[in-house]
């Protein structure tokens, strides 16, 4: 049954006018033209077989459902070698605070837009830092509300704080910049307005610069504060599962696709070799990331620099900020292609590589949503492509599986730095539903914005989703 057939069956006879019936008459006919178009062009290129195949389309199917198994065991087994490495042999606990060979000064930069009812917070918590000599530069980017009478009161009762000014709403990277320049020291931590960081959390970050020249950049370990709702919940194990898990394989591979936006320090001298971070860039992390490993410098990862955050618990606000994420990657993409072509950028070609083909899963995905309706409710599609259900056959099952054996690997690892944090597994059931969803259409649609967006725009502050509390 048709799309027509199932509006007739479902309607009393005579209550619709002729008219009526004649216009679905010519949808009806139309329909079918175009469905037997489909079916003799399909049939045209497997004559031809110029382009398309009953082994292409075979290939995209198997590619869309074995590729994230591949990555996911590829980023648990990267996960496990980093943690029995790295981390099991620690003989410190996250809460004490690693001896370092020297203690050099460090600025602390906070960019605020709209940060009133945190900023306080933020800046009252970061003063408890456990290291001998920071400074705390706060440069408010052109907030509407009263974020700039809470730095100038705290600046007033905390010498270690000093605030700067925007009339006008700039953008991150421009805010970051700014406190860069006006920095008084080498060592620069940056964290969001609304962020917490740990006491220890300088101190762990500092011992790679130490020990490490080659070191430009050193990423924290976000946590998440929001946990009122299920999607709430459900990004405390994503931020293990995913982002922790994917940065410690990536540490394997020797090169990471981002520092947290939230949360990294960097060696300043860096950043002048590189021109600071890019003014028209929608993901100034992922960008400053690339630039300062394409120019040979390392960035690590420090799971023990722990920085409490807050985080989207609405679909609307997660759609938001994904969609900012893929297109700021689709950017980043877009701009270091010809960079990548290089033999001494040998070193970015698994990251571009792996950043590439999720693209690429991410569109084979629409295209399986795409002929799933057309031929469910539209037109009759050639048996090849047509596909009878989206519903999770035993393929489904054993990703399901692969999924939940992932959170399991990094919520154990995690668990080190958080106690009790094993109590979100019981809602990780959901994760595929509610983010794999998402990430397909934001990665979609990034890539898409990323190619239509006019060259040299300026990125610019947009209050996010900061959840529910």
């Amino acid at each position: 049954m048709d799309l027509i057939d199932l509006i007739y069956s479902n309607v009393k006879p005579g209550t619709l006018s002729p008219v009526v019936y004649e216009i679905t008459d010519i949808l009806q006919t139309t329909l079918s033209y175009i469905s037997k178009a489909l079916a003799n062009g399909y049939d045209s290129f497997l004559v031809g077989g110029t382009y398309l195949s009953k082994n292409t389309i075979h290939f995209l199917l198997d590619f869309a459902f074995y590729y994230p198994l591949f990555m996911a065991y590829l980023w648990m087994i990267g996960a496990l070698i980093y943690y029995f490495h790295w981390e099991r042999k620690s003989s410190y606990q996250t809460d004490q605070v690693p001896e370092l060979s020297s203690y050099p000064p460090v600025s602390i930069i906070i960019p605020c837009h709209n940060e009133g009812k945190d900023i306080t917070e933020t800046i009252e918590y970061l003063l408890h830092q456990k290291y001998p000599d920071f400074e705390i530069i706060a440069v408010n980017d052109g907030s509407t509300d009263d974020s700039l009478e809470h730095l100038i009161r705290l600046s007033h009762q905390h010498k270690q704080v000093r605030v700067i000014n925007l009339e006008h709403n700039q953008g991150k990277a421009v805010a970051l910049n700014t406190g860069a320049l006006f920095s008084k020291h080498e060592f620069l931590i940056c964290i969001d307005g609304d962020a917490l960081l740990a006491p220890e959390a300088t101190a762990w970050m500092m011992r790679h610069f130490l020990n490490g020249p080659r070191v430009a950049a050193v990423t924290g370990n976000p946590r998440i504060r929001t946990r009122s709702t299920l999607l709430g919940k459900i990004q405390v194990g994503e931020f293990s599962a995913i982002i922790g898990l994917i940065k410690r394989a990536q540490r394997i591979y020797g090169r990471l696709f981002t520092v947290s936006g939230v949360v990294a320090g960097f060696r300043k001298s860096a950043l002048q070799r590189v021109g600071y971070w890019s003014n028209d860039m929608l993901t100034e992390d992922i960008d400053i990331s690339w630039k300062l490993q394409l120019d040979h410098w390392d960035i690590r990862y420090e799971p023990n620099a722990l920085c409490w955050i807050l985080m989207p618990e609405t679909y609307r606000g997660l759609w938001r900020q994904r969609l900012r994420w893929a297109q700021g990657g689709s950017e980043v993409l877009l701009r270091y292609f010809r960079k990548l072509g290089l033999w001494k950028s040998r070193r970015m070609w698994p990251v571009y590589l792996e950043y590439f083909i999720s693209v690429f899963w991410s569109y084979t995905m629409m295209l399986t949503f795409v002929l799933w309706i057309v031929g469910y409710f539209f037109v009759d599609l050639p048996e090849e492509l047509f596909i009878p259900s989206l519903l999770p056959s035993w393929g489904g099952v054993l990703l399901g599986m692969t999924c939940l054996l992932q959170f399991a690997i990094s919520l154990a690892i995690d668990s080190r730095y958080e106690k009790g944090i094993a109590r979100v597994y019981y809602w990780m059931i959901w994760y595929p539903l509610a983010y794999w969803i998402i990430a397909v259409f934001t990665t979609f649609v990034g890539l898409i914005k990323a190619l239509l967006k006019k060259r040299n725009t300026r990125a610019i502050w947009t209050s996010p989703d900061r959840g529910i509390r």
